[in-house]
């Protein structure tokens, strides 16, 4: 028997054609039928005992895939995951810019924890009970004692700096020969147990002291079992165009698809730039070399404040990194790099201060700076903007988290509508005052570019957020509204979509969504939480082309 019939709905089904009106039938997880309007509600023979629901006027789409989240501890420690089901998110891609929680050994855990505590927050009270990808898969798909999993379904992606740090460590110096073949080896353990490719954080330690030849070897290795790259490379500021132009030529050199991580074009240094990025993007494709990619529809980027340093004060890790912001001699060295020459751990561009506006902090004696950039803090304080950075580091052992006040307009505009671009929210869930793209991207996208501005049409639009990322991710039953296809599905107003959450109030759950369906159960039921939570870790098969659940 079914458990819902979605009457007389208009159907956007990921694919790009046109829209239509249908009944539509979910039954065991999967989408049973679609029929002519009426045919299921009329008779409801389909719907038995069920939930009839009347989708008159409204849009039923595929659940939206987030390729760029960072739910990888939250979906754990806060499970009900408010923030992407009320936006209509049903599946989401991990383990992004290089720096997650598996594969990790004691000593690599505890500094990555320290490192991204800006991120996914550290706590104290939580069993860190997995090693390998394999068993933090397996904590994902563990049900509570309600028999509830995690909210979303959950692909993952070996992060490259996350490994780098357990085979040759924190430290800034090349791999050897032996450590390369064992990064390989761990690589082909991690996509055994699910993994679907590997990220970079090539601006962050210590995935950023890999060079192109160590990259080149560990691609080739993702590549032959059949995975993709998703890269945040070297530079989004100065130098931008010629990091895009290192992971297109990996990619080229070693056969390995290739996924552009938040491909922005940002600093005051490329302001109008997106079309030379895009001319770049199309060449490459035009020889051949498969290239797909992911922004946000925002200006502001978000990462930690410890991020701004120059990456030979950062190698060894935190404590390591600590102890030279306390050294006068290391400290005018980082002043330098800030201020006058530009640290790549700020994209090869000088800090402006007045950009890095503080999300949220680890230690409570710093919750007053929260939503102030470190130039207001240090004009309130009659400080030097630099000596305030080093003092909040220091104050929150590096765990600060930040907004960067970057972006253009025009450029996110031009970006937005290549026909290879995906949506990612980059969304980070933790701090004071978070981005709000963690709460709005996708309504965003429907709402405001699509809806309001025309940029696409609602067909296009539903297309890059649904069953184009799906097929980056070989999810063959998902990303799409088909028959026999998993029903991760969201019912929504195409009048009223539309982020809610702002910089002053970030988090605040979209309008117009009312229904979201993960694995065929409601998550979302007339645009409330119901606090069912159905989804799965999504695992790299046998034969490297599909992720499906475990």
């Amino acid at each position: 028997m079914t458990s819902t019939v979605i009457g007389n709905v208009i159907v956007v089904d990921g694919t790009g054609e046109a829209r239509y009106t249908a009944d539509v039938a979910i039954a065991g997880g999967l989408i049973a039928r679609i029929a002519e309007p009426g045919a299921l509600t009329e008779s409801r023979t389909l719907a038995g005992s069920g939930t009839v629901i009347d989708g008159t006027g409204l849009v039923l789409s595929p659940g939206f895939i987030d390729m760029h989240a960072h739910s990888d501890l939250q979906l754990l420690v806060n499970p009900d995951h408010y923030a992407k089901l009320s936006q209509g998110v049903t599946t989401e891609l991990l383990g992004q810019d290089g720096l997650s929680y598996a594969p990790v050994d004691e000593p690599t855990l505890d500094g990555v924890r320290k490192q991204i505590a800006g991120w996914n927050a550290n706590p104290d009270d939580f069993d860190w009970d997995w090693r390998t990808v394999g068993e933090y898969l397996d904590r994902l798909d563990r049900p509570d004692a309600d028999g509830n999993r995690i909210a979303t379904n959950a692909a993952y992606l070996i992060p490259q700096g996350t490994l780098r740090a357990l085979v040759v460590g924190f430290e800034d110096r090349p791999a050897t020969p032996e450590e390369i073949v064992r990064q390989q080896q761990v690589i082909r353990d991690s996509m055994a147990q699910g993994a679907i490719g590997m990220s970079s954080g090539l601006t962050y330690t210590p995935g950023m002291y890999a060079d192109t030849a160590e990259l080149e070897a560990l691609l080739t290795t993702v590549g032959e079992l059949g995975g993709f790259y998703d890269p945040h490379q070297r530079s989004y500021g100065k130098g931008a165009l010629e990091a895009y132009a290192e992971m297109i030529e990996l990619s080229r050199a070693t056969g390995c698809p290739l996924h552009l991580a938040h491909a922005t074009m940002n600093f005051g240094v490329n302001k109008g730039r997106a079309p030379e990025l895009l001319a770049l993007i199309d060449a490459a494709r035009a020889d051949g070399v498969d290239i797909t990619l992911d922004t946000y529809p925002y200006l502001p980027g978000a990462t930690t404040l410890a991020a701004a340093l120059p990456s030979w004060s950062a190698s060894g890790g935190i404590e390591a990194t600590l102890k030279r912001l306390q050294n006068p001699e290391t400290l005018a060295r980082i002043r330098q790099a800030l201020e006058v020459d530009g640290s790549d751990g700020c994209h090869g561009v000088i800090a402006e201060w007045d950009t890095l506006e503080i999300s949220g902090v680890q230690n409570p004696e710093l919750d007053g700076i929260v939503g102030r950039t470190v130039e207001q803090i240090a004009a309130e304080r009659g400080a030097d903007p630099f000596d305030t950075f080093v003092d909040i580091l220091l104050r929150d052992h590096c765990g600060t988290g930040i907004l960067q006040h970057v972006g253009h307009e025009e450029n996110v505009r031009a970006i937005m509508v290549h026909p290879v671009h995906t949506g990612g929210s980059d969304g980070l869930l933790v701090g004071g005052k978070p981005h709000p793209r963690a709460w709005g991207t996708f309504p965003r996208y429907l709402g405001h570019y699509c809806r309001d501005l025309g940029l696409m049409s609602l067909e296009e639009t539903v297309n890059h957020l649904t069953g184009r990322p799906a097929a980056r991710l070989k999810l063959v039953d998902r990303g799409l509204v088909r028959e026999g296809h998993a029903a991760d599905l969201v019912l929504f107003d195409p009048d009223t979509i539309a982020d809610t959450a702002t910089f002053a109030e970030p988090r605040r759950p979209a309008a117009g969504v009312r229904y979201v369906f993960v694995n065929g159960v409601a998550a979302i039921a007339d645009g409330a939480p119901t606090g069912a939570r159905a989804g799965r870790a999504l695992r790299r098969t046998r034969d490297g082309t599909a992720a499906n659940d475990g």
